[in-house]
This record gives structure tokens, sequence and C-alpha cells, in this order.
């Protein structure tokens, strides 16, 4: 089974993105601030948890606590072991477009989806398309060092 990782403040919108993944036939992981999902990616990389990692992680941009979405993105992104997880963010405010790009480039994330987020089987299929593209870029930087 598939795991995915949900960073939201929200109660309502993580319950249904738990809900959806559980249709879909993936476990959920949830976090409600960047703090308890960076100490989280800590316990993964100094091997104090045991358990299926997440191949997605979808973070909310704005989270309380000083810990925001595009920080646990580039936490996610220097974990040795977490390192190549697709990364979507989320978030219910309109940014400009160098907002964007700075927000995209500091989490290293995939894509940037703004609530409320698309329909039950579009988001699946934006979520899958992100993983697939993450694991052909993780493979052609693998064949690359091997060469």
């Amino acid at each position: 089974m598939s795991t995915w990782m949900v960073v939201e403040d929200e109660p309502d919108i993580y319950e249904i993105l738990l809900a959806m993944f559980e249709m879909w036939g993936i476990e959920g992981v949830a976090f409600v601030d960047g703090e308890e999902a960076v100490a989280w990616i800590d316990d993964v990389d100094n091997g104090r948890f045991r358990g299926e990692l997440p191949e997605l992680a979808l973070l909310d941009i704005r989270l309380p606590g000083s810990v925001s979405g595009p920080k646990v993105g580039e936490r996610l992104r220097k974990s040795p072991i977490l390192g190549d997880v697709a990364i979507i963010l989320s978030t219910a405010y309109k940014l400009t477009t160098e907002e964007e790009a700075q927000i995209i480039e500091t989490a290293g994330a995939d894509k940037l989806l703004y609530k409320p987020l698309p329909k039950f089987n579009e988001l699946q299929k934006v979520l899958e398309t992100a993983i697939a593209s993450r694991r052909a870029k993780a493979a052609e930087n693998n064949a690359g060092t091997k060469d």
C-alpha cells in the first residue's frame, strides 16, 4: 500500500484528504503543523520510524508556528531517505507569480495547487502525475550517478 503525507492545519481539509486517500487504497499520515512534520522527518532520518514511508507530501503553505509548508518541503529535500518524495504545495491565498516561483523553489516542490483543491478524480490524477514525474526524475538522477 502506498503512503501519502499531509501537513494541513485545517481539520476539515486533512480529514477529507485522508478519507479520499483511504478510498484510493492509500495510507495517509497527517500533521497539523510544520514543527510536528519536521520532527517526524528527523525521526525517519535517524532510524526512529519503522513503517511505510510516503511517496508524496501535500503541504499547506501557511501553517501555525514557525515552520511553514515550504520549510517542511525544504527539509524533505535535504532528507537522505525522503528526498525524492513528490511535494505538492497548497494555499487558499492568492500569490504573485514571483511569490509562487520563490515558494516552489524554497520547497523543491513539484506543483502548487490553489484551494479549493480539485475535485476527487482530478485531484487523484494531479497527485499521481506528480509522483510519476518525481519517480522518473529520481530514476534519471540515479542512472546518471552510475556512469
